[in-house]
């Protein structure tokens, strides 16, 4: 049977109609205005459910839609419009009653079991599955009303269910998302009765006042996207089409890979007098990620190899919420990130101590995000530049260990698996926590066939050295 993925219905989901939202205007601040630039965020979470497609449509399928009502109530941002007037008018995202989230319901004859074995796979395979932003509506004054989220969930009767979810960034960082996501599973799993709730559930925080910008990088920001090409405006969050022969897979790092491979790190900076370094989960992990990538580029059809003398970049972001001298809580809704960019020349990277070098370079990145993390937001229009320009001698990392997120249970038990698709397109890696919650971590990546190949090698390789490291 050919797989085939069929549109069952069609929702628009809004707040309910008995809520006391207002009309409200968002300002963007100076965090959020580099990701006017970013194509829109894309993640999918496969879930059990081995009961029919009736069963689902008339048991399911009400508490889902009622559940995300409710939590739209509080995160209405994501059934809001981004408003991109003329220019020099200031972008913001703008609620008014009637506003929704498009929600769409469709069944597919994939196999269920085969799409969650965690098996390198075409990114295409995916695709089906993703919901496709609503168009924008163009106002008499041309200005340009764009909706920010999109929600798709396709049932697999009798085996599983998956949701994904499209939105964009300017309008919420990972951590923003995933609190909107654990609050909608919550909900769900009360079947709706907020009561229940009460004191459990962190209410987001839209007030946009508390970030200040002394250093005037709003509009600084807002005038280098200004003076881009009209088709660069245009084309703002626009996804690019994938390249041919682009498979993904998703590699898992248990807790006894990590902490072995921190020893390894540890061990050879004292060996070559190198004192003390930030050796993190995130940093040993993101230098062994980075060197195997780098690594196997060397397998790709037709590519001249880059002089080793050149600067390679890994691009990280870092949460600037909780920090005592910005005041800006954790539940703070809207992108609150800082940049870091490690830079290390191609020959240390695929030399022999390539691990060490990465994680010194990193570990100093994340060092000094923590002193002083608003220095890196500076970074992030400039990332956008150079991401287009530098192609494969930068890699994004998108995502974190530390989002939970594996912990959306909606009532039917955690995620089988969960993914950021996007990494399809965006040349980035995703990080998450593993499912199994042993402290490993999860890391997704889409490369070419024969280079995805060779990637393999080379990490089980590595793993393989890790393993008998005492």
């Amino acid at each position: 049977m050919s797989k085939i993925v069929k549109v069952i219905e069609q929702y628009k989901v809004t707040p309910p109609t008995s809520s006391s939202i207002p009309i409200t205007c968002i300002p963007l601040t100076f965090f959020d205005i580099p990701w006017l630039c970013c194509p829109p965020i894309q993640r999918i979470f496969f879930f059990n459910f081995p009961h029919s497609l009736h069963y689902f449509m008339q048991t399911f399928l009400p508490i889902l839609k009622l559940s995300l009502s409710l939590t739209l109530q509080h995160f209405f941002p994501f059934a809001s419009n981004l408003v991109l007037p003329s220019i020099p008018n200031l972008p913001y995202i703008l609620y008014s009653h009637g506003d929704f989230v498009s929600f769409t319901v469709a069944q597919s004859t994939h196999d269920f079991i085969n799409l969650v074995n965690g098996s390198i796979r075409d990114v295409t395979e995916l695709h089906p599955f993703v919901p496709s932003l609503p168009s924008p509506r163009i106002l008499e004054d041309g200005t340009q009303m764009i909706p920010c989220m999109a929600i798709q969930v396709t049932v697999f009767p009798n085996s599983g269910f998956t949701i994904c979810l499209t939105f964009r960034h300017v309008v919420a960082d990972g951590k923003s998302f995933h609190h909107f996501m654990k609050f909608w599973a919550s909900v769900c799993r009360s079947k709706g009765n907020l009561a229940s709730l009460e004191g459990s559930l962190a209410m987001p925080l839209h007030n946009r006042d508390i970030i200040e910008d002394p250093k005037g990088l709003k509009l600084s920001f807002l005038e280098e996207i200004w003076s881009s090409s009209k088709e660069s405006i245009e084309s703002i969050g626009l996804v690019r089409d994938d390249p041919v022969d682009i498979v993904r897979h998703t590699f898992v790092l248990s807790r006894d890979h990590v902490e072995k491979l921190k020893k390894l790190v540890s061990t050879k900076c004292k060996t070559h007098g190198l004192g003390t370094l930030h050796v993190s989960t995130f940093v040993v992990t993101c230098s062994l990620i980075w060197v195997c990538k780098t690594i196997s580029e060397d397998t790709i059809v037709g590519t001249s190899l880059t002089n080793n003398d050149e600067s390679y970049i890994l691009a990280f972001m870092a949460d600037c919420r909780n920090r005592p001298e910005y005041l800006i809580p954790s539940t703070y809704f809207g992108n609150c990130l800082g940049c870091g960019n490690a830079v290390v020349k191609r020959s240390k990277l695929v030399g022999e101590n390539g691990i060490l070098e990465a994680a010194i370079a990193i570990g100093n990145e994340v060092r000094n995000l923590h002193c002083e993390p608003f220095k890196g937001v500076e970074r992030l229009m400039s990332n956008f530049t150079e991401f287009a320009t530098l192609g494969k001698h930068m890699v994004i990392i998108a995502g974190s260990q530390k989002l939970d997120v594996y912990d959306t249970d909606f009532g039917i038990g955690k995620p089988k698996i969960s993914e950021v698709v996007h990494v399809d397109n965006a040349g980035s890696i995703s990080l998450s926590d593993s499912r199994d919650r042993d402290g490993g971590i999860e890391v997704g990546l889409a490369l070419e066939r024969i280079q995805m190949n060779k990637f393999i090698a080379i990490f089980q390789e590595n793993l393989t050295e890790i393993a008998v490291h005492d």
